[in-house]
């Protein structure tokens, strides 16, 4: 029986260097993919949604499959949906995710994300339910959330503790964005690796939203980013070697190679991997053999602030409404896939000392743009990216043919220019607005989402 790629033993390291060369793609063929989470409520009580509840996060989905989106199931519990490119799962605490298709242009994955939300807000109309896109549950401790049917869930929720202290907030009380973009070859892929790991912080405190944890303000701007920061050294962070001169695709494959599995999976089955790294599982430390499928499995399973599979991942923005994702995918778009700006961002961080990047991005969480090194000023810092952002989609869309789609970069400059973030405004309406009081404040929310959901 001939193997089908994924079914390929591993023999050698080059094969996984191969897989990251696979992902080499024309810049006349760019996309744009578009993942974001939110949290589930029930209205009556404000308390999350379980799976498998009288009616909870599987009569979401079940629901959704009369608009054509298809099953995902895993023994027997539907887990999931695919549709035309596009895919919604459940993150371990419930956290509902679109991974949408990928795209040629902001406007697209605009119309996409808008169409998601409507779809979620009317069933969630008709049985009660409420969605926050907001980096951290305002409300609840994470021993009191619910958790989803997946067995990959199990074991990573047995290993989380073992790593970091709040591994476990991660998994069911965190919610994000992300942009998934794609490289041309290995020196476009070193460099927008480069760019994207040393703006990460300034993304993250332009986009800050999670300032609220069991009730109250938690003293920080962003403290999504703080409990990835507590996490799982291991596999999540900041990435020193991506400006090394010796970085390129072999020397990523060496990272996920030292990095500890989660599981393997094997016959449609979740084996413990008992803590070995790949390089061991590839060198017969596992009954089982190494795969591809186990590779691009694993290449999954690390979470570091940039993330490299066939395409780029930028991982470091707390779950926000529909303007912010597309302000996210603008900002990005605007700064790696226009020639000038990428050039202009490369001419930005070249003299960063990384020590000094690595110190602001420890104080953005609780400062947000408000913080400051000797030399980096993430305030000053964010309006210089939105030029540049602004700038290049602008000239991408005169490229491209279609109207500038630097108006998605709305919410930026706004942000950028007052200095105050969705943060800083939430803290605002909490403590001036309704008398320091989440739930009033998360009723006003939920009031105003049911008074937008589109008619039927």
């Amino acid at each position: 029986m001939t193997e089908t790629k994924k079914q390929q033993i591993i023999r050698s390291k080059a094969q996984l260097i191969d897989y990251f060369v696979q992902g080499n793609t024309p810049a006349e063929e760019w996309g744009i993919g578009t993942e974001h989470e939110k949290f589930l409520y029930k209205t009556e009580d404000f308390r999350r949604l379980g799976y498998n509840t009288e009616a909870g996060i599987r009569t979401i989905l079940e629901h959704m499959q009369t608009n054509q989106w298809e099953a995902i199931q895993e023994s027997g519990n539907l887990i999931g949906l695919r549709k035309d490119g596009a895919s919604i799962t459940l993150e371990p605490g419930g956290q509902f995710e679109l991974s949408g298709k990928n795209f040629k242009t902001i406007h697209h994955t605009f119309m996409e994300t808008k169409r998601h939300f409507d779809e979620l807000k009317l069933i969630c109309q008709q049985f009660g339910f409420f969605s926050l896109p907001m980096g951290v549950d305002p409300l609840w401790s994470v021993e009191e959330i619910p958790w989803m049917p997946k067995k990959r869930y199990d074991i990573m929720k047995a290993y989380m503790p073992t790593k970091g202290k709040l591994g476990l907030d991660m998994m069911a009380n965190t919610a994000t964005i992300q942009v998934n973009l794609d490289y041309a070859n290995e020196k476009d892929m070193v460099q927008k690796m480069r760019i994207a790991q040393a703006l990460q912080p300034f993304a993250s405190a332009i986009f800050a939203n999670s300032p609220f944890t069991n009730g109250k303000p938690n003293g920080y701007q962003t403290y999504r980013t703080q409990i990835w920061n507590d996490t799982d050294p291991d596999r999540c962070g900041f990435q020193s070697f991506i400006f090394d001169e010796s970085f390129g695709f072999e020397r990523w494959v060496d990272y996920l190679l030292d990095v500890p599995m989660y599981f393997i999976y094997h016959n449609n089955q979740y084996l413990p991997a008992n803590g070995i790294t790949f390089r061991e599982f590839m060198n017969g430390k596992h009954q089982e053999e190494a795969t591809m499928e186990d590779w691009e499995i694993h290449t999954s399973t690390v979470f570091p602030d940039v993330r490299l599979k066939q395409f780029i991942e930028m991982r470091g923005a707390d779950a926000s409404c529909v303007k912010h994702i597309a302000a996210l995918s603008a900002f990005w778009v605007g700064l790696l896939y226009d020639t000038t700006s990428r050039n202009a961002a490369l001419d930005l961080i070249a003299d960063w000392n990384l020590e000094e990047v690595r110190e602001i991005r420890a104080l953005v969480p609780e400062k947000g743009l408000k913080a400051t090194t000797k030399n980096l000023n993430a305030g000053a810092i964010a309006k210089q990216l939105y030029q540049l952002a602004s700038d290049g989609l602008t000239r991408r869309s005169k490229v491209c043919g279609t109207n500038d789609e630097s108006q998605y970069l709305d919410p930026v400059r706004e942000i950028t220019d007052s200095g105050i973030t969705q943060a800083d405004r939430l803290l605002a309406c909490y403590r001036d607005d309704f008398n320091s009081d989440i739930f009033r404040l998360l009723n006003d929310w939920k009031e105003k989402q049911l008074q937008s959901c589109p008619a039927r």
